[in-house]
């Protein structure tokens, strides 16, 4: 049985964050994970470098283009190899075997009908390397994913006859529930696909830097769109178009991890493209959600960006692994906080796990010259015993599932057993009343509990285990898996060794804090001739306010609105008895999975108006500034309808 694990290709136009290391570290995980249980594994991670953002980008950096992309690509294998990221390839799309493997896809939708050549003009947005119609801008002008400013673009282009493919795949997410992981996010894809597909354009002429066209086609000025480079990358690693090589072994990929905000192409496009080609659809996209930092979004200008390679060598790459892996549930947003760190490394690492380690080498050096034997162990603990195996059983799903949070917070319990074990039967009590038997018995129950635990923490914390393995006298690996895990064995007689703490206590945060926003300063007041009071104030009576409606809501459902760059459908309940349907412009702050069951507050009394014909029948309160929006909410939960004012 074989594995394909991918991470998104990263682009090329800036240095690695914390967000492109989260999903690296669960991409390695799972790569060792597999290995461990002896599956034929290959890991695939890279970077993305053609397109016009890094011509650009490279100009302003008065580089030619392949430096620029050569110098950026390598600060993201170098910060890997630092991390020991155990990828089997590390991909890029300037590679001659990819780009010959894109042309060769190319050609075989072109022979297929799927590739045409026509016309597009329409507002193109560089940053996002995506036109949009007219519809989906903010103000006519700004691009509705990134806010920036979009250039009408009129060029000629081949175009990939996405819409073919509309039912297709929305039999395929039907078929395949479990495609989009987690469940929670296949909807907003459903939403998008039901709301009708427009063909892709997939060439530019508008600049060079990019995948050229097929000689076949003798058509020199068009370039490849990045979006069909950069996903082609999945199958031309394995060797398509030029050996085929690994595709039999590996494709049809198993896990492909990806940040929500590119989940559209990856479940979209991408699965598109390979039924084109005729190839198999991976297994599982796997979206996870975005990091924040002490609770506000990371943006340069705010200088609160955070560094992965910055926090590893303050804090250590393996607990930076272990936080991130931890701390949020796949699929959610997670949020960075040296405090909540170091309060992870104290209480979990050091505690629970570091401490009931020393424990064990103290007792054992006091006991009996720090040899340990497992003979009476299952004489003396099978209560125990059992609970262990029955934690270590449940472990699979949770990793399969991609609920690396789940697993860890199970595997967690295995100290708990320990400790406790310590706690209930007292060892030193045991030696002072001549039970040593029973006394030397709990130590090895202890040890043993250490050696399985580290086994199935091993692909979180590679290093750190092998340090408790090698403590404990034996190595991980596949043998040692069998024999601890499947067949529940346990070590016979061996000497522990004393080792360092694997977790010193942290008391102060490591790393300078991120800086706080600046309060804007109070204007001075201007000084003007006196007005009449409704000019200067604006203000309204007390009862005016009181005309308005605000009551607290539900959210009980939300979708996108089909065809729609900023709409969400909700359906939000007042204490009415019904719901309320509100449509709101939120979807590009809010996913739709994000809202449902939190609760909100909304103008209850407006007039119902239609939005792109939808009937909405409220307004929900929300601020907005230069860093986006968020949703007004109520400080505790409220029972749904309950007034505002």
């Amino acid at each position: 049985m074989s594995k394909y694990i991918t991470t998104p290709i990263y682009y090329v136009n800036g240095e690695a964050h914390i967000g492109h290391a989260y999903t690296t570290f669960i991409a390695d995980s799972l790569a060792r994970y597999y290995r461990l249980k002896n599956e034929k594994t290959f890991f695939l991670t890279g970077t993305d470098e053609h397109g016009q953002k890094i011509e650009e980008s490279a100009q302003k950096n008065n580089k030619p283009t392949q430096q620029f992309a050569d110098e950026i690509s390598a600060s993201f294998k170098n910060l890997w190899d630092e991390f020991e990221i155990s990828y089997d390839k590390f991909i890029r799309t300037t590679d001659a075997d990819h780009k010959k493997g894109v042309q060769h896809a190319f050609m075989k939708m072109y022979e297929k009908g799927d590739v045409y050549k026509g016309e597009y003009e329409g507002h193109y947005c560089v940053s996002c390397e995506t036109f949009f119609p007219e519809t989906q801008l903010i103000d006519g002008e700004f691009c509705p994913d990134c806010g920036r400013s979009t250039n009408i673009v009129k060029e000629e282009s081949y175009f990939f006859k996405l819409s073919k493919y509309e039912d297709a795949l929305l039999k395929h997410y039907e078929e395949n529930p479990d495609f989009i992981m987690p469940k929670s996010r296949a909807n907003e894809v459903v939403s998008f696909v039901k709301g009708g597909l427009r063909d892709l354009s997939v060439t530019r002429t508008s600049f060079t830097w990019g995948v050229q066209m097929p000689e076949e086609l003798n058509d020199d000025k068009h370039v490849m769109y990045v979006w069909l480079d950069a996903l082609l990358n999945y199958v031309t690693a394995l060797g398509y178009g030029n050996d085929n090589a690994k595709m039999e072994d590996f494709w049809p990929a198993d896990i492909q991890l990806v940040g929500k905000d590119i989940l559209r192409f990856h479940a979209i496009y991408w699965p598109a493209f390979l039924m084109s080609l005729d190839l198999p659809l991976p297994k599982h996209i796997g979206a996870h959600g975005w990091w924040t930092r002490d609770g506000e979004k990371m943006s340069k200008s705010k200088g609160n960006v955070v560094s992965p390679k910055e926090v590893a060598d303050a804090y250590g790459a393996e607990n930076l692994r272990y936080f991130m892996l931890r701390e949020v549930p796949f699929g959610q947003d997670g949020d960075f906080s040296q405090r909540a760190f170091i309060d992870r490394i104290n209480s979990e690492l050091s505690n629970d796990l570091g401490n009931l380690l020393n424990r064990i080498i103290g007792m054992s050096g006091k006991y009996s010259d720090f040899e340990i034997d497992s003979v009476d162990v299952e004489k003396y603990h099978s209560k125990e015993m059992a609970q262990v195996n029955e934690v270590v059983a449940s472990l699979d799903t949770f990793m399969e599932n991609l609920q690396p949070h789940r697993y860890l917070e199970e595997l967690w319990k295995l100290f708990s057993i320990g400790n406790g074990a310590i706690a209930e039967h007292e060892p030193w009590v045991k030696m002072k009343n001549d039970q040593k038997d029973q006394a030397l018995a709990t130590v090895a129950l202890v040890a043993n509990i250490l050696a399985k635990a580290a086994v199935m923490l091993h692909p979180i914390m590679p290093k750190t285990t092998a340090t408790i393995a090698d403590a404990l006298e034996f190595t991980i690996n596949n043998e040692s898996y069998n024999e601890l895990i499947i067949d529940k064995k346990l070590l016979k007689v061996f000497n522990i060794k004393k080792v360092p703490p694997l977790f010193p206590r942290i008391e102060e945060p490591l790393m300078p804090e991120a800086p706080k926003a600046e309060p804007n300063p109070p204007k001075e007041a201007k000084k003007e001739e006196p007005k009449e009071k409704e000019e200067t104030d604006n203000l309204i009576e007390i009862g005016q306010f009181f005309e308005t409606k605000l009551k607290v809501g539900t959210v009980v459902e939300a979708e996108e609105v089909p065809k729609s760059s900023k709409l969400l459908k909700l359906q939000v309940d007042l204490g009415e008895g019904k719901n309320r349907q509100i449509i709101a412009g939120i979807k590009e702050f809010y996913a739709p999975a994000d809202l449902v069951n939190t609760q909100v507050c909304v103008v209850a009394n407006l007039k119902p108006a239609k939005l792109m014909g939808n009937l909405s029948e409220g307004m929900l309160l929300a601020a907005k500034d230069e860093d986006g929006l968020c949703l007004v909410r109520p400080e505790k939960p409220k029972k749904a309808g309950t007034p505002i004012g």
